[in-house]
C-alpha cells in the first residue's frame, strides 16, 4: 500500500469530507499506483525526446491542477515514506529510464496530490456523496481514463 489506511482516510475526508472504507483502500492504492506509473511513462518519453537517460522533475507532465493539489497535500503536513511507494511502483512494469533522485523526493507529493485530487473529483461530480459507492469509483476511474 502507497499510504496507510489512517493516512488516506485522513486526506479524503479533509480534502473534500469523504469517508472510505476498507473496500475503498484497495481501488484507491491501485488507482495511485497506476496513475503514477502512467506520469512517469509520459515523463519517460519526454526525458528520451530531450536526449537524457534519466527521467527529472522537468520531464514529469504536471498540470496546473496537480500542482495546486500537491500543495494543499503539503500543507496536510502528512509524511508518506517514498521507499513505500517505490516498492509499489516497482511492482508495475518496469520503466526503461532511470527515475532521478529529484523525481524521488516528489513521489510522495505526487501520490498525495493525486489522493487529494481524486477525492476532490468524488464531491465535484456528487456534491452530496459522503461514501464513494462502486459506481461512483467506476465513473471517477472513467473520468481520469479520459483526462490522462
Amino acid at each position: 500500500m502507497v499510504m496507510g489506511v489512517k493516512h488516506l482516510e485522513k486526506l479524503f475526508r479533509e480534502a473534500a469530507s469523504l469517508d472510505i472504507d476498507k473496500s475503498d483502500i484497495k481501488r484507491l492504492d491501485d488507482f495511485i499506483n497506476e496513475r503514477l506509473h502512467d506520469l512517469l511513462l509520459m515523463a519517460q518519453r519526454i526525458a528520451r525526446m530531450n536526449g537524457r537517460d534519466v527521467i527529472t522533475e522537468a520531464d514529469v507532465p504536471l498540470t496546473r491542477g496537480l500542482q495546486e493539489n500537491m500543495q494543499v497535500f503539503r500543507k496536510m503536513d502528512e509524511e508518506l515514506p517514498v521507499e513505500d511507494i517505490l516498492a509499489h511502483l516497482a511492482k508495475l512494469p518496469p520503466m526503461d529510464l532511470a527515475i532521478g533522485a529529484d523525481v524521488e523526493e516528489m513521489l510522495p507529493a505526487l501520490a498525495g496530490g493525486m489522493t487529494v485530487s481524486l477525492a476532490r473529483v468524488f464531491k465535484a461530480v456528487n456534491p452530496e456523496m459522503k461514501n464513494p459507492q462502486s459506481e461512483d469509483w467506476r465513473q471517477v476511474e472513467e473520468i481520469y481514463g479520459l483526462l490522462l
